[in-house]
C-alpha cells in the first residue's frame, strides 16, 4: 500500500505486486492468443471446407474423354432425372426451381465487363444485400441464355443465365438454394428479381474450355441439328438455348463443364 497527503488530507491507492501483474498480463496474453489460434483454426477449417467442394468435384456418367476430364464443384445444383442419353446429347425433365436474375450490360453475356458486372450484382444478393441481410448458399450451375425481343414470347430460364435481345442485351441468373422454396429473401438492389422456373424438357450437350459467343452459336447450331433428326423429340416453339457454367474461374479450361441446353417436347409414338 502506498500513501499520499495533500493539503492536509490522505487518500490510498492500491496495486498488485510487480510478481502478479507479470503473471495477470502472461495469462491475458496466453488467453488471447489461444482465443485467436482457434479462431484461426475455425477460418481455415471453413476455407478448407469451401475449397474441398472444388477439390473434389463430383463427375457425372461421361460419353467421350472430354466429359470425362470434366468437373462439377460439389454445390447443390438443380434436380433432373436423365430420360435419354444420346451419342451427342441428353434428354433430361428438369424440376422445378427458383432464380435470382440481372440484365447484364454490354452486347455479349461472355464478355469479361458484362459477365463479372452480373455475377458481382448477385453474388452482393447472394451473400447479404438483400432485405433479411441473410446469406445464402452459393449453387451451380451459372447459367446464360439469349434474351428474346420485345413481342416474342418469352421462355422461362435457368440457374445464372444470360439471354440476348437482337440488340445484345442479356440477363443472368443464380439458382436459389432450394430450402428457401419461394421464400426467398427479397432484393435490396431493384435491378434483381427473383422467379420460378416451371419444370420442363430439355435436350442437354456438354462441351470444355472457356465459352464464347461463336463457340456458343456453334454448339446451339450442332445441337438443333441433332434434335431435327430426332424423331421422338421437337423443340418447342421460340426456345432460346440456354448456357450451364458450372466452374470458377480458376479452372482449367480443359477441366470445365459447360452445358448448352434447348427445351423440347416429347412426341407420342
Amino acid at each position: 500500500m502506498e500513501t499520499s497527503s495533500s493539503g492536509g488530507s490522505s487518500s490510498s491507492v492500491f496495486s498488485l505486486p510487480a510478481p502478479f501483474n507479470r503473471s495477470a498480463r502472461l495469462s491475458l496474453l496466453l488467453a488471447l492468443s489461444t482465443q485467436a489460434t482457434l479462431q484461426a483454426q475455425r477460418n481455415i477449417q471453413s476455407l478448407t471446407s469451401e475449397a474441398v467442394k472444388y477439390a473434389n468435384p463430383r463427375r457425372g456418367e461421361a460419353r467421350n474423354l472430354e466429359e470425362a476430364l470434366m468437373s462439377v464443384p460439389d454445390l447443390e445444383t438443380i434436380p433432373y432425372q436423365v430420360l435419354r442419353r444420346e451419342k451427342n446429347y441428353e434428354v433430361r425433365e428438369v424440376q422445378s426451381y427458383v432464380v435470382a436474375e440481372t440484365t447484364m450490360p454490354g452486347r455479349s453475356g461472355f464478355d469479361f465487363y458484362g459477365s463479372s458486372q452480373g455475377f458481382n450484382t448477385l453474388a452482393a444478393y447472394l451473400f447479404g444485400k438483400n432485405l433479411k441481410k441473410e446469406e445464402m448458399e452459393m449453387t451451380t450451375p451459372v447459367l446464360m441464355s439469349r434474351i428474346q425481343s420485345e413481342g416474342e414470347k418469352m421462355e422461362m430460364t435457368t440457374p445464372v443465365i444470360s439471354q440476348q435481345t437482337d440488340g445484345g442485351q442479356w440477363k443472368m441468373a443464380f439458382v436459389m438454394p432450394s430450402k428457401y422454396g419461394d421464400n426467398v429473401p427479397l432484393p435490396i438492389d431493384k435491378s434483381v428479381t427473383t422467379k420460378r422456373v416451371p419444370s420442363k424438357v430439355v435436350a442437354v450437350t456438354a462441351f470444355s474450355g472457356y465459352v464464347t459467343d461463336d463457340m456458343v452459336k456453334a454448339r446451339e447450331q450442332e445441337l438443333r441439328k441433332f434434335l431435327e433428326r430426332d424423331p421422338k423429340l421437337q423443340v418447342k416453339e421460340s426456345a432460346q438455348a440456354e448456357i450451364s457454367q458450372f466452374n470458377p474461374p480458376f479452372t482449367l479450361p480443359f477441366m470445365r463443364r459447360n452445358e448448352i441446353s434447348i427445351e423440347v417436347e416429347l412426341v407420342d409414338p
